[in-house]
Order: C-alpha cells, then structure tokens, then sequence
C-alpha cells in the first residue's frame, strides 16, 4: 500500500473538518426550529433553546391543526402538486424532445423565445386580466395551466436530451420506429436523472406557493392551499401578539408568534423532506450529467 504524505494527511483532515462544520452549519436551522416548535409559547420567548425543547407541547401543532380550511388547502396543496407535477414534466418533456432535435426547424428560435420569457413578462395587472378573460381565476386549474410550461426546465431537458448520442435514435428509425415511440421507449428510459430533477423543481414550488391563492382564488375557500392558510395563520397570530397586552385564553393567542411560526415551517417542509430522500440519486446526477462537453 502507498504510504500517504503528510500533505494528503492533513487535507483528509481540514476536509473532514469542514464537511464536519458544513453539516452543522445545515442542520442546525432545522432542529432549532423543530425544537421551538415543540416548546410552550411563552417559555419559548425566553430564547436559548437550541437542539432540545425545554418545556415541551404539542399546542404549536394543535393551533395550526385546528386553523379553519387548513384540511381543505392541504387537499389542494396535495392536489396541484401532483397533478401540476405530472403534468408539467410530460409538457416540458415533449416540447423538449421536439426543440433538442436537430432537423427541426425553428429550433434556435424557439429557444431563444424562451429564454426570453424568462426575463420579461407582462406585469401582475395583464397576467390577472388575462387569467380571468380566460375563465382560471376563482378556479382550481390557476394553479396547473400556467406553470404546465418552464423555460427553465425545458431548457435544462433540452441540453440533457441533446447530450443522448444520436445513434440510437438513427438506429430506431431504421427498425421503423416513429418519433412517439423513440421518445417514450428510447429517450425518456435514458432521462430518468433529468426528469426526476425537474419534477423535483415543480414539486417544490407547487407545495411552497401561496401568492397565487391570495390573487386568483382569495374569495373561494374551496381552493384554497396549505401555504396560503400557514401564511394568513401567522399573520393573525402577530396581529393577536402585538395588540393583545396579555395572554387570551383561546388556542391561536395562547401561543406565540415565535412558536406558531416554528410549526408552521415544520409542517411546510415535512413532505419536501420525506419526498428528496427518494429522488436525491437522479437529482444530483441530472444537475451534473451533461455538464462537461466534448
């Protein structure tokens, strides 16, 4: 066995160190946070709480639980996750494939429109005119028709698709093979990383919205999403704390905002967390597959 030097040592070492400090420095926000989330709302405003609750409760929990419509936006929240998901990654997916081919036309064109459409848009006025000429305000489908399409994402399907070596598509058109069939048993097998990226991307900005529900579907309880709730739950939360001169005896002004907060982001980031375990291998080989060029 090769003796190592003292240089290799000590970089194994400072490396370890900082992976070490990284963790630390990555994780903390999160267990404090958990740790405040279940702890008593007004012990929690002492402070000093780091890794471990000092008074623990499950009241935090119990008031953002117990917040009216926090089921139904938790169905909607659901809902336009999955559903817009699916959706946009078949969409991104097959406008990619049709722009990553080399014999089609416009392709330059296109792209370069989108890449455009991701620096320039219409305002917040023309975008809410136009949604409700079209009939998606107060309605569920806001949520999925506007994103179905990514600039982003369909530029990052795009770059993976035309780093595929292009023959395996020539030999698929010699066996007879149409454009449906190469895409669907030859080309996505091979985007699994890609796919599972960008389906990751939409997921996350799905679940995490809420401004869209604030604009397009305030009036309509039935469609209205989990963050929307979170954020409208808090903001009464302050409001109580900053007006009230002393503790009420009702569930949402028995805590603090501190404490609701805490919650609030734990039960926010909750199915984030459960889902990246399962999609981190394509994750990290989507963002770098692709990357170098020959």
């Amino acid at each position: 066995m090769k003796k190592r030097s003292f240089a290799d040592i000590a970089f194994t070492i400072c490396n370890s160190l900082f992976m070490i400090a990284f963790v630390v420095i990555t994780l903390y926000p999160v267990l404090n946070t958990v740790a405040i989330s279940l702890n008593d709302g007004i012990d929690a405003v002492r402070g000093n709480i780091h890794l471990l609750p000092r008074a623990f409760t499950w009241k935090n929990y119990g008031t953002v639980l117990r917040k009216q419509n926090i089921v139904t936006g938790a169905y909607i929240s659901v809902a336009r996750t999955i559903l817009g998901t699916l959706i946009a990654l078949v969409a991104n997916a097959l406008l990619s494939y049709i722009v990553s081919r080399k014999r089609f036309m416009f392709r330059s064109q296109l792209s370069l429109f989108w890449v455009i459409t991701m620096y320039v848009n219409g305002g917040m006025v023309p975008i809410l005119l136009l949604y409700k000429s079209l009939g998606l305000t107060n309605t569920f489908w806001v949520y999925i028709f506007p994103g179905i399409i990514g600039a982003f994402n369909m530029l990052v399907m795009r770059t993976y698709m035309e780093g595929l070596p292009d023959a395996l598509e020539e030999s698929a058109q010699l066996d007879g093979a149409g454009y449906m069939t190469i895409f669907v048993k030859i080309i996505s097998p091979l985007c699994k990383p890609i796919y599972a990226t960008v389906a990751l991307f939409v997921a996350v900005g799905q679940w995490n919205s809420w401004f869209d529900a604030m604009l397009y579907n305030r009036m309509k309880d039935e469609y209205t999403t989990l963050q929307f709730e979170l954020m409208k739950l808090l903001s009464s939360v302050m409001q109580q704390s900053g007006s009230a001169t002393n503790q009420s005896t009702t569930a949402v002004s028995a805590v603090t905002p501190t404490s609701v907060r805490a919650a609030a982001t734990v039960v926010t980031m909750l199915p984030i967390i459960c889902l990246y375990p399962f999609l981190q291998r394509y994750f990290v080989a989507g963002l770098t597959i692709g990357g170098v060029k020959e």
